[in-house]
């Protein structure tokens, strides 16, 4: 009788567990090599870098692009403001959604369909860029204030339905369970939807975080004041300025070199000032990430 080689069920999953394990690295590689080459050259000489190429350590040391970034003191009201900015719109955003999305999921509420369909018609249409700078400017009066970077982006529909599905799929029998007992709506959403709602809580509040913290758009159509410039707004300024003297430069013949312009190393830095917050908070919220994500998208 002919030996035959079987692999037992055990030897399969150690096998399979191996393979999963092995893409998990490689995964995760490309996601951190890019990273690591960015750090790398936001340290390095910019004519070094040119010449050189990108590598995992710097090429020819140097703090250029960061002195050049933290040159003004204005860098760091921007990061107060936008620091400001993604705490105060996160928690107020997060308390008008909660509130909405609460009567959305329960079916017995009058024009349930016609509120959803509402906030769902936001997503595919707006009003246009004229009618909503006039109405923020003129009619709003929030040209000019901090306000103009939180109040007209509150709720964003998609993490309101996400929120919505998550409150639908909890048992109908803790909303009975509490009214019987003489809870109100209200004493039901904060004492007992919230507490078991965590995972989408988290989920929505980094979306919103995220998107608070990217905001430089309405800083660029309402915002004149310079103290009022979130960070992403200015640093986008700064690289705009670089990118404009270059090529003055370059179109008058001055004899100037600019190539020593901290232009591409400096790119590299403002990527790595920017995100540093995000990867300190991401952690904090990654335990509830996907289970909120999942969980809020099974029921329609």
């Amino acid at each position: 009788m002919s030996n035959v080689n079987v692999q037992t069920p055990k030897a399969k999953r150690t096998t399979m567990d191996f393979v999963v394990g092995l893409l998990i690295v490689l995964f995760c590689a490309l996601c951190v090599i890019p990273f690591i080459v960015a750090i790398s050259a936001s340290f390095s000489d910019e004519r070094t870098l040119l010449r050189s190429g990108y590598g995992f350590l710097p090429r020819g040391f140097s703090l250029q692009a960061y002195n050049m970034l933290f040159s003004t003191s204005q860098i760091f009201d921007s990061y107060k403001v936008s620091i400001f900015v993604t705490v105060a719109g996160t928690i107020l955003s997060m308390v008008v959604t909660a509130m909405m999305a609460y009567p959305l999921s329960v079916k017995k509420l009058k024009y349930r369909g016609a509120i959803s369909f509402f906030a769902y018609f936001t997503m595919l249409f707006n009003g246009g860029l004229v009618p909503t700078y006039m109405l923020i400017s003129k009619y709003l009066g929030m040209r000019d204030t901090v306000w103009v970077m939180i109040l007209p982006v509150l709720v964003n529909p998609w993490n309101l339905f996400l929120l919505r599905n998550f409150f639908s799929a909890i048992p109908a029998e803790l909303h009975e369970s509490a009214r019987i007992d003489g809870a109100n709506d209200v004493r039901i959403l904060w004492q007992i939807i919230l507490p078991v709602s965590l995972p989408a809580l988290a989920t929505v509040a980094l979306f919103y975080g995220v998107a608070y913290w990217n905001q430089w758009y309405n800083a660029m159509l309402y915002i004149e004041d310079n103290k009022l410039f979130p960070l992403q707004y200015l640093i986008m300024r700064m690289m705009r300025n670089i990118e404009l003297m270059k090529q003055m430069a370059g179109q008058a013949g001055f004899a100037v070199d600019m190539s020593s312009m901290p232009s591409t190393t400096s790119k590299m830095a403002t990527a790595i000032v920017t995100i540093g917050p995000i990867i300190v908070a991401y952690p904090f919220a990654q335990k509830y990430f996907t289970s909120g994500l999942i969980v809020g998208s099974v029921k329609g």
